[in-house]
């Protein structure tokens, strides 16, 4: 039997709050029926998605973002007037520049804070954690402000059965602070493979990426077949060099939260790293795929329902367009349900 050995990771940032929204419209699978060829037994069995919610024409990731962390500030009563930074994980920035974090700067008037907008796609969740434990252990900042939002139907193409049948709108926001003791993250890794950037895109600029030619309509474009192919394989070994990393089993774990792109790869996900599904947390049946939101999705409906509670494990893990995967485990210290 092989030896697991515990590889510390230093933190002093708790999880303080958490706050999400999701635009009132709902689209549903009967809905697509009318646009595409396609029908809810068959997006049902091959995504596990009955419907997914729709930002309006005058809603932007910044009004999601907005409301997300209204939503944590009136539930657990906090205050974001000293936040000293906030990050927005975001492939759907209302503009380019100025960034979507800056407007929740100006939004909420907090008077002194940095702020920057991070795109690492469906993994920009974990990242943000990531990147946000690290500003915190760092002692140049204390309270920051990490939001997962997006607006894919914006930029998704609905003559594409094959992509439009997936993707929804949300928003999701964590309060991370500075403790005096030990922080809530234990473990940490992230890795790209920028060779098969190709493979799930958005463009901009560029009609070609590493040297492979793009359509430059400005929209969501996935090859589907190659980019399932990479998650169950790939994302799966990131997920067991993350366990390694901390010393721990997949039943050691209470809730196994992965991005919900599609319940096909979760279930494999499973299947490879030795989560059992009774234990894996997904947004993807009423909401899609929200990228950078599903993860904080997820957790807080479970939150809501009184099923994650202080003191449990969480592995969170995302992956998508880079092709990028972050994950982090940290031991959640919030009180359960909080409406």
């Amino acid at each position: 039997m092989n030896e697991r050995r515990m590889s510390t990771m230093q933190s002093n940032a708790v999880i303080t709050a958490i706050g999400t929204y999701v635009p009132e419209r709902i689209l549903t699978n009967s809905d697509l029926e009318k646009l595409v060829d396609t029908n809810d037994e068959w997006i049902v069995q091959r995504t596990g998605i009955k419907e997914r919610h729709i930002a309006s024409d005058e809603q932007f990731t910044s009004d999601l973002c907005f409301a997300a962390v209204q939503n944590m500030i009136d539930r657990y009563e906090v205050s974001v007037a000293d936040v000293d930074y906030i990050i927005v994980a975001t492939s759907t920035p209302d503009s380019v520049f100025p960034s979507v974090a800056s407007q929740v700067q100006a939004h909420f008037g907090i008077p002194s804070t940095g702020s920057t907008d991070i795109q690492a796609a469906c993994a920009g969740f974990a990242a943000a954690i990531q990147l946000a434990n690290g500003l915190l252990l760092s002692g140049v900042h204390r309270k920051i402000l990490v939001i997962g939002a997006e607006t894919l139907s914006k930029i998704t193409d609905y003559t594409d059965r094959t992509t439009c049948i997936l993707f929804g709108d949300g928003a999701g926001a964590f309060l991370m602070e500075t403790s005096e003791g030990i922080g809530d993250i234990t473990a940490a890794y992230s890795k790209t493979d920028g060779t098969r950037g190709h493979l799930l895109y958005r463009s901009s600029l560029a009609s070609a990426i590493s040297g492979h030619p793009i359509q430059t309509n400005g929209l969501i474009v996935q090859n589907g077949r190659e980019v399932y192919r990479w998650a169950v394989s790939h994302v799966a070994e990131g997920v067991q060099q993350l366990l390694e990393n901390s010393g721990l089993l997949p039943e050691q774990i209470d809730w196994f939260i992965p991005h919900s792109a599609n319940m096909r790869i979760i279930e494999s996900l499973c299947e490879r790293t030795g989560f059992a599904m009774e234990q894996t947390l997904s947004s993807i049946q009423l909401y899609g795929n929200t990228s950078a939101a599903s993860i904080p999705l997820a957790i807080d409906e479970a939150v809501r329902a009184g099923r994650v509670s202080p003191g449990q494990l969480l592995l969170l893990y995302g992956f998508g367009g880079g092709l990028t995967q972050a994950g982090v485990i940290l031991r959640w210290s919030l009180p359960a349900n909080r409406q």
